[in-house]
Order: structure tokens, then C-alpha cells, then sequence
């Protein structure tokens, strides 16, 4: 209960503060990822160019680096601003989508956390077992990994990597070292409708730039598009489908109280 109660006050202090949060992002989720960024109480910014990048993030509050359509211009750009932001102190959550499908993404991932060094990490089992080095299957940039032994594998790159760990999946897991969260917020709906999992980084970076608690702020952004999704399915009626639910999804996300936050949260807190 006292987790739920530490997720509940973050939604009030995101919104008293109204964090920028900077976003190199992918293009195929970038217009949602902004939407979801203003549906928390957030302000979104999506400047990529490399000749602007450092400029830009020394007035946010936070930062996403996610590499789902990563390019040579990109990845400069991201290494550019992510030792920026990390001279500066403020938080960056890492997105490594599909690493491990290509020798690009697979560098480009280890680059990021060996020159950057992210303060949270989000992925799914598959990318999550590929950073750790162990072996994963994955189809494209979606997870196919046996998502048993989750919480050993986040406690475990947690502590190789020093940062927050979120594998997002059936149940999601939250590790900083030795303090683990596991959440059972969510519904099967989600995996289909592109661009979720990268929502979810976004609500991560918004909370995390409104706290110093990286790992609390990560939970909340985690348990946030959990129990967002949990309530645009409940509101579907018959005929509506996946292109109503993502509508509602934002809705969800819009209208998230602490009070719902309090009664709908499943969280156990290891």
C-alpha cells in the first residue's frame, strides 16, 4: 500500500511541475508518444537534429533515446544529447527496441549505455535477456522470450548496468539493485496497437522528470499505461475494437487521478 500511496503523490507532483520532456524517438510512434507525454500532464519536445540537440535538452527536464527506426544521423545525435543530459543530471530512459535483431541495433544499443550510461532502461524480455548477455529469441522488434525469471534478470542488469531496470510484459518488473516492484496492471490489448511499449518510456521519462526517485518514477510510468489500458478495454462495447481502445487509451492516461491510481494499482513490492 505505501508504494501505491509513493505512485499516487508522483501523478500530482508530474503535474505540478510539468516537466519537458526532450524525445529522439521513432517516427513510427513519435506523434503518440508526444500525445501521451501531454495526456500525463507533460510537455513533450521532439528535436532529433544534431546541430540543436545539446541546445535543446539543457531546458528539459528529462530525456528518451529510443532507437525503433535508428539511423547514422540519429545515433550521433542521440550520443550527442545523452552526454549532455548526463553532464547536466537529469534523467535519460533508454528504449533499446529490437536489440538483437540487427548488428546496427545491437551496437547501437551498447554504445548508448557504454558512452551515455541511461538511468532507466525499458524493454521487453527479449531485449532485456540480450543486453544481459544471455541468449533470447525475438521477432522483428517484438519480444518471443520465455518471460519466466524476469526478476532475476532485472535485479541482475540492474546491478551490471547501475541503473533502473523496467522489463514491461504479462507482469512487469522494476529493479534498481536490491528494491524490485512487480506489476500486474495491463491487458493483452496493448501488444496490439503499435507503439505502447514506447508510450510507456515516454510516461517514464515524464514521471522521472518530476522526481529524483528514478526507480519510483519508472514504476509509476510503468503502473500508469498498465492501468490505462486495464480501463480503455473495460469502456469498449460490442463492434469497438483496437482502433477505439488506443483512443481511450489517451483518455485513460488524461484523466488518471491518484485516487484511481490508489484503488486500480496491483503493485507488489518486493
Amino acid at each position: 500500500m505505501e508504494i501505491l500511496q509513493k505512485v499516487s503523490d508522483s501523478l500530482l507532483g508530474l503535474k505540478n511541475k510539468k516537466p519537458l520532456v526532450h524525445h529522439i524517438t521513432n517516427y513510427v510512434t513519435v506523434n503518440d508518444c508526444a500525445n501521451i507525454t501531454l495526456a500525463i500532464g507533460a510537455s513533450p519536445v521532439m528535436a532529433d537534429d544534431i546541430g540543436e540537440v545539446e541546445e535543446m535538452v539543457s531546458f528539459a527536464s528529462s530525456l528518451v533515446l529510443n532507437i525503433g527506426t535508428l539511423n547514422s544521423r540519429s545515433i550521433e545525435s542521440m550520443v550527442a544529447v545523452g552526454k549532455k543530459a548526463k553532464a547536466r543530471g537529469i534523467p535519460i530512459v533508454f528504449d533499446p527496441v529490437g536489440v538483437g535483431a540487427t548488428s546496427l541495433r545491437t551496437a547501437t544499443a551498447k554504445r548508448i549505455i557504454e558512452e551515455v550510461g541511461p538511468s532507466v532502461i525499458r524493454g521487453n524480455m527479449s531485449e532485456m535477456k540480450i543486453l544481459a548477455g544471455l541468449n533470447a529469441d525475438i521477432k522483428g522488434v517484438d519480444s518471443i522470450a520465455d518471460e519466466v525469471d524476469g526478476e532475476k534478470v532485472a535485479r541482475q542488469l540492474s546491478k551490471k548496468l547501475g541503473c533502473v531496470i523496467a522489463i514491461t510484459g504479462k507482469q512487469d518488473v522494476i529493479a534498481q539493485g536490491d528494491r524490485v516492484c512487480l506489476i500486474d496492471n495491463g491487458h493483452p490489448i496493448l501488444s496490439q496497437v503499435t507503439g505502447t511499449g514506447c508510450m510507456a518510456t515516454s510516461l517514464i521519462a515524464c514521471f522521472c522528470g518530476a522526481s529524483e526517485d528514478w526507480f519510483l518514477g519508472a514504476v509509476s510510468g510503468v503502473m500508469t499505461m498498465g492501468l490505462a489500458g486495464e480501463l480503455a478495454q473495460q469502456s469498449l462495447q460490442a463492434g469497438e475494437g483496437i482502433g477505439t481502445f488506443r483512443a481511450r487509451l489517451f483518455d485513460a492516461v488524461w484523466a488518471m487521478t491518484p485516487e484511481i491510481m490508489r484503488k486500480g494499482g496491483s503493485i507488489t513490492n518486493e
